[in-house]
């Protein structure tokens, strides 16, 4: 019964330190590095459950909810363009988001592969 309770505890510790709990979108208003995604995804599903797009304004985001519609701007150009959240992302330590390779090109990005960007989310 003790390694029942130590093991429960433990899977509670860890499972509490891996979540990505969602966060209210109004107000938010965040700085960091962006990167794309696309021909090798198009067409697989996304965490939310539809096909990705790599023609379309999307993005992943660790917390932000699916639907959340978001200005994205380039810092370093200042272009913008608007995504949708229809993704769980970025995987790679020190990415803010990851914009679909449309986004990426609206952005003007595709060269570099990552951007300093300002993301902004959209009241509806």
């Amino acid at each position: 019964m003790k390694r029942l309770f130590i093991s429960c505890a433990l899977l509670s510790l860890l499972a509490g330190c891996a979540s990505n709990d969602i966060i209210d979108p109004h107000g938010y208003d965040q700085t960091g590095v962006a990167s794309y995604y696309g021909a090798k995804h198009h067409g697989k599903r996304t965490a939310s459950g539809e096909a990705f797009n790599q023609h379309s304004l999307t993005a992943a985001h660790r917390q932000l909810p699916f639907g959340t519609r978001v200005m994205v701007t380039n810092l370093k150009n200042a272009k913008s363009c608007v995504v949708r959240i229809n993704d769980r992302g970025p995987h790679t330590r020190g990415r803010l988001i990851d914009v679909s390779r449309e986004a990426a090109e609206r952005l003007g990005m595709l060269g570099s592969g990552t951007a300093r960007v300002r993301i902004q989310a959209l009241d509806d």
